[in-house]
């Protein structure tokens, strides 16, 4: 015989509860600005377990992609997407086309993948901007950039995006980086520019940037870590 499930009053209430709370959030729209974003998200994650920070994080993703496109470009693109904005993608064939797209307004998410160097295109198209990577916690390092036309501001707790032709090293121009005081680590490179990550949100026009290594450099944006 086929036995119907018990009832669960308090279960079924905050199921609604949480139905009632979504459609509510959901109307009020996205916050505005990344930074905007970025700072509610993280006064949510303080205090919550791994598994609600999950969870917040996919339905923040979710919630922050309602009235645009998203455009995905690359294999961990695709993963890292799904996982934060769910499968409502477009799938792009190159890195132009998602670029084209972000500048009509999608979220574009793109692989950092050896010898495509398509984050080096962002220094000609001002328009565009880094606003976030994936991964986002501090323990992990970037394997795909958010870009989108927003302008990114601090949070408090930032990584900075940073482009140079320079022939030197990764390790001396690291090292030159630091003595100006911005602490920095490669994190790809290809087509003769190298692509590094520097600790905190550091503006393009930062004079401690003049003077450092290469003749074709620029900040590309910055992305809050969770």
């Amino acid at each position: 015989m086929l036995i119907a499930p018990e009832d669960d009053p308090r279960r079924a209430a905050l199921d609604a509860a949480l139905k009632d709370a979504l459609a509510a959030r959901l109307a009020l729209g996205e916050a505005g600005r990344p930074d905007a974003g970025a700072l509610a998200l993280r006064a949510l994650l303080a205090g919550a377990t791994p598994a609600e920070g999950a969870v917040l994080k996919a339905a923040w993703g979710r919630m922050a992609i309602l009235d645009r496109p998203l455009v995905v470009w690359g294999a961990a693109s695709q993963v890292l997407s799904a996982d934060r904005f769910g499968l409502n993608v477009r799938l792009a064939a190159e890195p132009d086309q998602a670029l084209d797209a972000a500048v009509g307004g999608a979220t574009a998410v793109l692989d950092l993948a050896p010898g495509r160097p398509w984050w080096g295109r962002l220094l000609a198209r001002p328009e565009l901007k880094v606003t976030a990577a994936l991964p986002d916690d501090a323990a992990a390092r970037p394997r795909a950039l958010v870009v989108t036309r927003a302008q990114p501001g601090p949070t408090g707790d930032d990584r900075t995006f940073w482009i140079t032709d320079g022939a030197r090293s990764d390790a001396e121009i690291a090292a030159a980086l630091a003595q100006a005081g911005l602490a920095a680590q490669p994190l790809t490179a290809g087509g003769g520019l190298k692509l590094f990550l520097l600790a905190g949100y550091v503006q393009a026009e930062d004079g401690r940037l003049d003077g450092a290594p290469g003749d074709l450099t620029g900040v590309i944006g910055a992305a809050p870590v969770f």
